[in-house]
């Protein structure tokens, strides 16, 4: 009931919202990206030829039923998390990209007990707005016409989908400049892709303008796993196949634990039928999640660092070959 009234409560003010606004206004207000406040990071030197728009995943949960659903940009608690998550993913691209990174207004986790109508209803409204607004503040300002890589994670990529099916189809010469999208820990479905022909995932280690995504599971979920969509395809982060061609924790290059390396760790194999990468080697019980959404047995928050040392390798294997072709 109380998430019900929630979800009333905020389609009626994205209504309100929309009744209200002059016809030549944006119906969303996107936040400044011009103020660098609004940037988790902005390179202060441009080194790489290369560049990573990475967006995080949830980082603000409210402290209250009574709180609006969706964060405030300045939001403290966002502020501060927002960069915990740059420096524990997007820092696998460092060695060999420049790093970009804006804050955006965030929807918390209960995003994940909505429907996925009402989850797309709710995301197309400032979260939508800020990324494409920075983006095209990146685009006009920062990027100066150099290929690049989109990264998120969780939320992060949810919107990252709606980065691939609108904004890059309405650009499409940024769109030949895109090296890799890796839409991790969330899905990229067969029926998404069918909508969108412009966009295509990736078969192997090295091919470029493509998808990357995956979602890592024990091998028995204790519960649904909310960011497993039906349909969900995924390539296997350690081989960079899409069979179920098994790859043991002796070919993973190095998982990421607190900033150490850790061989030997983690395995992977793709479950064709769930669409999720199977991991096995790890003890389920060591990576129980505190949010009650995510399930026993579902690796969310370890999908980038489970397979760390692998997604750095192929980002660059994947540049190369851009750069060479």
């Amino acid at each position: 009931m109380k998430k019900l009234l929630t979800v009333i409560m905020l389609l009626s003010c994205l209504f309100l919202l929309a009744c209200n606004k002059e016809n030549d206004e944006p119906l969303f207000v996107a936040s400044d990206y011009s103020d660098i406040n609004n940037w988790i990071n902005v390179p202060q030197e441009i080194t790489k030829e290369v560049d990573v728009f990475y967006l995080i995943p949830t980082c603000w949960g409210r402290m209250s039923e009574e709180e609006p659903v969706i964060s405030e940009i300045d939001n403290q608690i966002l502020r501060n998390y927002g960069p915990l998550a740059f420096n524990d993913q997007a820092n696998v691209f460092a060695p060999y990209a420049n790093l970009y990174a804006p804050y955006y207004r965030q929807v918390d986790s209960s995003l994940l007990a909505f429907t996925l109508e009402e989850q797309a209803e709710i995301l197309s409204s400032y979260p939508k707005a800020d990324v494409f607004a920075a983006l095209d503040y990146y685009f006009e300002n920062y990027n100066n016409g150099r290929p690049f890589i989109l990264a998120g994670h969780s939320q992060g990529s949810n919107l990252l989908c709606y980065v691939l099916s609108e904004y890059m189809k309405e650009n499409p010469k940024i769109y030949k400049r895109m090296i890799c999208a890796y839409v991790i820990g969330y899905s990229v479905t067969e029926q998404f892709l069918e909508e969108n022909p412009h966009l295509k995932f990736a078969t192997c280690a090295t091919d470029t303008g493509v998808i990357v995504s995956y979602n890592t599971e024990a091998e028995v979920v204790e519960g649904v796993n909310p960011v497993l969509l039906e349909g969900a395809k995924a390539i296997n982060p350690i081989n960079w196949k899409t069979d179920d061609t098994y790859a043991s924790k002796e070919d993973n290059l190095g998982t990421n634990v607190f900033g150490e390396k850790m061989m030997n760790f983690a395995d992977a194999k793709i479950n064709l039928e769930r669409g999720s990468v199977i991991c096995s080697t790890v003890n389920p019980d060591n990576y129980v999640s505190t949010n009650s959404a995510f399930p026993k047995g579902m690796y969310h928050s370890q999908d980038y660092n489970f397979y760390y040392y692998n997604l750095r390798q192929n980002a660059l294997d994947r540049i190369q070959q851009y750069l060479n072709s």
